[in-house]
């Protein structure tokens, strides 16, 4: 799978080559999570659809949000679901939108590979650490037999949806967090941060660990029954992964359905994500799931006023 960072400027290159043209263009934001999954179909739909403009960017959940409830996309990639308040800011525009679930995601816990001590954190060690106000400074502050040198954090920033369901697995609360760690929207400052850093610890999606496990060192996660359980395609599918494992979710604009490049992507979407999500590192949803996505667009879709 190519880096975000080079297939981002793709698209960013392909836009302005573009952008003197004619084109009809589907536009997609959001979560930095879903983007890989979102890329990769579209690089697929491109070789049967190559007039089609796809603009896609990774502006975090809750920045894509923003834009969608604002009419300037088409999609929102998402890794959470949509907040109340999300709900509400599109009401009040006048946003109608399908939601579908096109796969699953497992949070993911790393820390360098150069640290030998640590192999496994309870989910409680984890909120001990990440909670607002908490006194774990040092590795030695988590086991007395662990180093005593500061844990270096990183995550992602606050407009992502991979911290929102972090927090609210792991600490209790939405968006309940210390402030005191390098956050970042893009997942590969993450990595590099802490593939440079013998003290980090620092979380985010599972295809990106797998994207880059030869430079960093994956965590179990013990949920409090004793097992500790790393993610992979097989814990996250059974259920047996967690409380770090979620849904990840397309918005699409009802009226944007009424564009047929809109709706043929869209189409192409439901039709190849079960094969494509595995492919970049993510888990297909079950076959019931994937019927029901098919059963919601396709009754958003009979539902538009007919063609002019």
């Amino acid at each position: 799978m190519k880096g975000r960072e080079s297939a981002g400027a793709a698209v960013l290159l392909a836009a302005v080559m573009l952008g003197g043209c004619s084109k009809p263009s589907v536009k997609v934001d959001g979560s930095s999570t879903v983007y890989p999954i979102t890329e990769a179909v579209a690089e697929e739909f491109r070789k049967e659809q190559p007039n089609v403009r796809m603009v896609i960017g990774f502006s975090g959940t809750g920045g894509g949000f923003k834009k969608f409830a604002a009419g300037e996309i088409d999609i929102c990639d998402a890794s959470r679901a949509i907040k109340d308040s999300e709900k509400e800011a599109c009401a009040k525009n006048d946003i109608e939108y399908i939601e579908l679930e096109v796969a699953f995601d497992g949070l993911a816990v790393m820390v360098n590979p150069q640290n030998d001590w640590c192999n496994c954190l309870t989910v409680d060690q984890l909120k001990a650490i990440w909670q607002p106000e908490s006194t774990v400074n040092t590795w030695s502050d988590i086991n007395a037999d662990w180093p005593d040198a500061k844990i270096n954090l990183y995550g992602p920033g606050t407009d992502s949806g991979t911290f929102d369901y972090f927090t609210v697995a792991i600490v209790g609360e939405a968006r309940h967090s210390r402030s005191d760690y390098t956050p970042s929207e893009d997942d590969n400052v993450l990595v590099t941060g802490i593939a440079g850093d013998r003290n980090a610890l620092g979380y985010f999606g599972l295809a990106y660990y797998e994207e880059n496990q030869d430079r960093l060192k994956l965590l179990g996660i013990d949920p409090g029954d004793g097992n500790c359980v790393q993610p992979s395609q097989e814990t996250v599918r059974d259920k047996s992964y967690h409380p770090l494992s979620r849904p990840l979710y397309l918005y699409v604009r009802k009226t944007s359905l009424a564009q047929p490049e809109v709706r043929s992507f869209v189409d192409y979407y439901l039709k190849s994500v079960g094969k494509l999500a595995p492919e970049v590192g993510y888990v297909a949803v079950p076959d019931e799931t994937a019927t029901s996505d098919r059963q919601e667009f396709d009754q958003a879709v009979a539902s538009l006023p007919p063609a002019s």
